[in-house]
């Protein structure tokens, strides 16, 4: 019988698993070996009550039973051997052994139920985070007007899904806009203000005429959001982000960078260029500092190119040796055909720089264009 058929822990958890998984059957074994091999008031009775304990919280509710029977089994028979059986001393000793083993299998059975409760409470708590994903940072659509799209959110913790890290795109009359950013600080207040952002943002793309115009509805609404919140400087309440603005046909982006990492341009040769701003704009929230007005870059986007935007939790991202992630570095020289292929490699080379170790949250949005379509002969 195969007792893996009763793993109630999920797949996965690596090599410490694996050995959790295996100490039931072998406290068992070591159980038996020990009492065969020492002076008879020496017993395995201790190792017989740890197995079913063990296996309670890692297997399925019978597993832990099935350990109890085992055990029970094994010290009748090891008794038997042993020619403690006839004495009363013996089989007072033995009756002891038995309670003692079952006494632990029914805690077992108890710590098991605990065990699942738990489990259960916490797949219904990721059900709610997944939904509020999907709601508060929904996946942005496929394709937009000879654009294809793809987005990836890399939590920095396994128990989180989102966090301060921000994306959309959207189909407006002045083209498609794009959005990427970090909001100041981490938990339920960064969520709070992702909301906020991208509220305004999916609200004032379709009717502000410049990018400008749109960030300054951004900073609005994210100072509004500052006041309601009876923050005692609002100017606490802040994110970085990057405005992007791809005009019907494709052929040039317009950029807006508030504080953000400046964003790629890959080109289908395998070149990369990083879209540095004509000048250095303050993060949303802070505009209220500067003087004058924002103005957006200009770039050139050709056919088969690909724009990245992308947040400081893939720059900052170290090694053992406390080296940072560099993506001009990592994507200089390859060539992706699109979006989707891109941000998975990028998110496989990230894992592999750190270890799997990073302490950021890291949100990508790509945008490939088209080839262009060839022209039919005259006539």
């Amino acid at each position: 019988m195969d007792i893996s058929d009763g793993y109630a822990g999920g797949s996965g958890g690596g090599g410490a698993r694996i050995l959790a998984r295996a100490l039931p059957p072998l406290l068992v074994v070591i159980g038996i070996v020990f009492q065969l091999v020492t002076p008879q008031e020496l017993t395995g009775t201790p190792f017989f009550v740890a197995a079913p304990l063990i296996a309670a919280p890692l297997f399925a509710r019978w597993v832990a039973v099935f350990f109890g029977a085992v055990d029970v089994l094994a010290a009748v028979l090891l008794h038997l051997v042993g020619g403690r059986v006839l004495a009363d001393a013996a089989d007072q000793h033995l009756a002891t052994d038995l309670a003692t083993i079952v006494f632990a299998t029914a805690l077992a059975v108890l710590i098991h139920g605990i065990v699942e409760r738990g489990r259960h409470q916490l797949a219904t708590a990721r059900g709610v985070a997944e939904a509020v994903q999907r709601a508060v940072l929904p996946t942005p659509p496929a394709r937009i007007e000879g654009l294809r799209l793809a987005a990836r959110y890399e939590a920095a913790r396994t128990d989180t899904l989102i966090g301060g890290d921000l994306y959309a795109a959207l189909q407006t009359p002045y083209g498609a806009r794009l959005i990427v950013g970090d909001v100041r600080g981490k938990g339920l207040g960064a969520i709070e203000t992702v909301a906020v952002i991208l509220g305004a943002f999916w609200e004032a793309a379709d009717s502000e005429p410049s990018l400008p115009a749109l960030a300054d509805c951004l900073e609005k609404a994210l100072i509004r959001a500052g006041e309601r919140g009876n923050a005692a400087d609002i100017s606490e309440c802040f994110a970085t982000c990057v405005l992007a603005e791809i005009p019907p046909g494709g052929d040039s982006l317009r950029i807006l960078n508030r504080g953000h990492p400046e964003p790629l341009l890959l080109d289908a040769a395998g070149g990369v260029t990083a879209l540095h701003p004509g000048e250095f704009e303050l993060p949303l929230g802070l505009g209220h500092l500067r003087a004058g007005t924002s103005r957006p870059d200009q770039w050139p986007f050709p056919p088969d190119s690909t724009l990245l935007l992308y947040t400081d939790g893939l720059t900052e991202s170290r090694d053992a040796a406390g080296d940072f992630y560099d993506p001009v570095l990592h994507l200089e020289g390859r060539a992706f055909s699109s979006p989707g292929p891109l941000l998975a490699s990028i998110a496989a080379d990230v894992r592999r720089h750190t270890n799997e170790a990073r302490d950021d949250d890291m949100a990508l949005l790509a945008v490939t264009r088209s080839p262009r379509k060839p022209t039919a002969p005259p006539g």
